[in-house]
């Protein structure tokens, strides 16, 4: 597993490498804000670690740039901003999960470990897809990935566990609570608003499949297909 660790404090950062290192893991550190995006580029990591106080630029526009670039690779937050406010604002940025400082080693690694699972299905060989009869979106169960139109839908793996939820089977209402129990599995410290902002963002990257993720006042998410897109 390659990370790369986006950690300008001199001690955590050399805590960490030693830590993550020592657990199997080849480590790639990054002092300033300003190098962090060239060298996601380049490395192409299985996940990225970082702070939010960084130099040159912040954690959060680190994030919401290498997603507006495609850059889908897992993303943890590790940070002193803990609220619930700066956990939601972190999510909405792109990243996938949030551990606020200081915290324990152990989880840290747990919580590495699967962002990676959950992204395997995003980069694992896809085999031929399920087809819902007239619809341009499908899911493929083997590698539990979304295609659109032949092409693999890039989604975050929270995005994933949240659209597989509403789609088996399509048109049926899914309640907030089952929807967080399935995208935010053993993680304790994220509040059931957060689901909220998973559905924000999947919104945005469905409109090109004109499926319809709508809000059910005081029951949850429902999706449905829209207008015909012609495939």
């Amino acid at each position: 597993m390659h990370l790369l660790l986006i950690e300008d404090d001199p001690t955590m950062q050399t805590t960490l490498q030693r830590t993550l290192r020592r657990r199997g893991m080849e480590v790639t550190p990054i002092t300033d804000g300003g190098a962090a995006l060239p060298a996601w580029r380049k490395l192409e990591p299985d996940v990225v670690v970082l702070d939010l106080s960084l130099p040159t630029m912040d954690g959060l526009e680190i994030i919401a740039q290498a997603r507006s670039e495609g850059l889908a690779t897992p993303t943890l937050i590790l940070t002193a901003r803990g609220t619930v406010g700066d956990r939601i604002l972190g999510l909405n940025s792109g990243a996938d999960d949030y551990l606020a400082k200081p915290f324990d080693l152990d989880e840290l690694e747990a919580r590495i470990r699967a962002l990676v699972r959950r992204a395997q299905p995003l980069v694992a060989e896809p085999a031929a897809p399920s087809v819902a009869p007239g619809m341009a979106l499908r899911y493929d169960k083997t590698s539990e990935s979304f295609y659109w139109r032949g092409n693999l839908f890039e989604l975050t793996p929270r995005e994933v566990a949240f659209l597989r939820v509403l789609s088996q089977p399509m048109g049926q209402a899914v309640t907030k609570e089952r929807l967080f129990s399935a995208v935010f599995a053993g993680e304790s410290d994220v509040q059931l608003e957060a689901v909220e902002v998973v559905a924000y963002r999947l919104r945005k990257k469905l409109a090109p499949t004109h499926m319809q993720l709508m809000t059910l006042r005081g029951l949850g998410y429902l999706l449905k297909p829209g207008a015909a897109d012609g495939a």
